[in-house]
């Protein structure tokens, strides 16, 4: 089977629902607690070609889900066994429950369809979630991942999908992490090894016919 049409087989709307990963306005919006990350995935046209490629996956009747992290105000459940999550403490802006800081960030679409699934603790948007029981009450066998960041939630969700059974599918222009030149080396030598990588045009293109 040709490459276009492995593809196309694997992205068959019924059977495939698109994740976004953490896009939401205190980590990738103009307001960030890391302006460095979104800097990288605003400046190079990563947010846009998530939001585009999430209206395709709505005019196609693809289930799309929106991953975003958040604690408490008074940090209960929220995990400190990581360096990263302590460091999160400190940071100007909080991903607050009910704050701007968690709603999913523009120009993404958030349709009535869509499934916003908030999560506590970890650092998987899989992982100690209801995203796996969502998708296979949806009939879901492939999960799309987009988003951010491929330091730490991206491929954390990649290798959680195909560990449950999904088949991951990872448009790599529509990823980001920082420094640039990580994200382009997680992708070759380590997603590329149990996801297929692919761009965000070909998979709006196989929506699109």
């Amino acid at each position: 089977m040709p490459p276009t049409d492995r593809l196309a087989a694997q992205l068959d709307p019924a059977t495939t629902a698109l994740l976004t990963v953490e896009c939401q306005r205190g980590v990738v919006g103009e307001e960030s607690a890391l302006p460095e990350l979104a800097h990288q995935v605003r400046s190079t046209g990563v947010l846009d070609r998530i939001a585009q490629l999430t209206a395709t996956a709505h005019r196609a009747g693809v289930q799309v889900l929106h991953a975003v992290a958040e604690r408490r105000p008074d940090g209960r459940g929220a995990g400190r066994n990581a360096r990263l999550f302590r460091a999160a403490e400190r940071l100007a802006v909080q991903q607050l429950t009910g704050s701007t800081a968690v709603q999913v960030a523009e120009p993404v679409p958030v349709a009535d369809q869509d499934l916003v699934v908030r999560r506590l603790h970890g650092l998987s948007p899989l992982a100690g979630t209801d995203v796996d029981a969502l998708l296979r009450n949806l009939g879901v066998r492939t999960l799309v991942v987009t988003g951010v960041s491929a330091n730490v939630a991206v491929p954390n969700a990649v290798f959680d999908a195909v560990n449950l059974g999904y088949t991951a599918v990872v448009p790599a222009d529509a990823i980001a992490g920082v420094p640039a030149d990580y994200t382009a080396a997680l992708v070759r030598h380590t997603l590329a090894l149990v996801a297929t990588v692919t761009t965000a045009d070909e998979v709006a293109g196989c929506w699109r016919d």
